[in-house]
């Protein structure tokens, strides 16, 4: 059976590292490499991790590459500094060398190169922003036909955005973070034919990390994949946390446990609305994940940390 072929972006936020654990598990994916954009993390010990992780799972062929992309609104500090605490662990600590390569390009060129030599169309995962993949696509419009499709963490339609009023002065609370940090390239990449399926706070309201799962994962923790991903959900347990990239990314794994609806939209790219991912009739046609079977979503990563 042909590999999915699969190029990861994310943004270094403690689920990210999660998503990118989930996607190293799936057997029909073949990940071509992972792209660290600097957005919800410090960029350093994002990469540091983001290599550790793909070593503790044993799959230190695969490449990193650091974007060095810019966002219009950076992310609070304090969400940022999670990137340093992951980087930390002891259990991505034992190791004194890292096998996993750091490319020596720009995440942005890596992309593009990636998807030139692909031999088939190539499905990018992102679960941050879309500076990345805009940038890319100014740098080569050609790629534009080498991405299969985008799976996307982002937007919010029909509730109100995470981007909060109280944080970020003279917004309306309609933005999504993914999308706020730079509505600029989100627009940009809404302008191309390519095929976006996201995942947005719509869907990702409902399905919360909750104690008893974080628990469940600890008494998994003769298991290392499973006690790792315990402990970034510890970290983040007193706060309402959500599975955000990782129930993105689930979908390329168990696409049979999601309902997707279509809907028209834009991008709202300046004002007290900026990053909102807004319902407009004649707008770009996007597919959103709508529904989830939420017992076997969680069954699902409960059984593939198990390792």
């Amino acid at each position: 059976m042909n590999k999915q072929l699969v190029l990861m972006d994310h943004d270094g936020g403690v689920d990210d590292y999660l998503a990118t654990m989930l996607l190293l598990t799936m057997e029909h994916i073949e990940l071509l490499g992972v792209v660290v954009t600097p957005a919800d993390c410090y960029v350093q010990p994002a990469v540091s991790a983001t290599r550790k992780i793909i070593d503790l799972m044993g799959f230190s062929h695969i490449p990193v590459a650091e974007s060095t992309v810019r966002g219009i609104n950076p992310f609070p500090r304090l969400y940022r500094r999670d990137s340093l605490i992951v980087d930390h662990l002891p259990i991505l600590n034992q190791n004194e060398f890292l096998t996993t390569p750091l490319v020596k390009q720009t995440g942005q060129d890596f992309m593009v190169q990636v998807l030139r030599e692909a031999p088939e169309p190539v499905t990018l995962m992102v679960t941050g922003p879309l500076t990345t993949v805009a940038v890319a696509l100014e740098k080569a419009p050609d790629i534009e036909s080498k991405i299969a499709k985008i799976v996307w963490m982002g937007g919010a339609l029909n509730v109100p955005g995470n981007v909060e009023k109280s944080l970020e002065a003279g917004q309306d609370g309609s933005a999504e973070w993914n999308v706020y940090w730079d509505a600029v390239s989100a627009a940009q990449v809404w302008e191309t034919q390519i095929e976006i399926i996201m995942c947005p706070l719509d869907l990702t309201n409902n399905v919360p990390v909750t104690s008893d799962l974080v628990q469940k994962m600890g008494k998994q923790r003769h298991y290392p994949i499973s006690d790792l991903a315990g402990q970034c959900y510890a970290l983040v347990i007193p706060q309402d946390y959500y599975f955000w990239d990782v129930l993105a990314t689930a979908y390329l794994g168990r696409p049979e446990l999601y309902e997707l609806r279509e809907w028209e939209t834009e991008i709202i790219t300046s004002g007290i609305s900026q990053g909102r991912t807004k319902i407009v009739s004649g707008g770009k046609r996007i597919l959103a994940m709508d529904k989830v079977d939420k017992d076997a979503f969680y069954s699902y990563i409960l059984q593939q940390w198990a390792r």
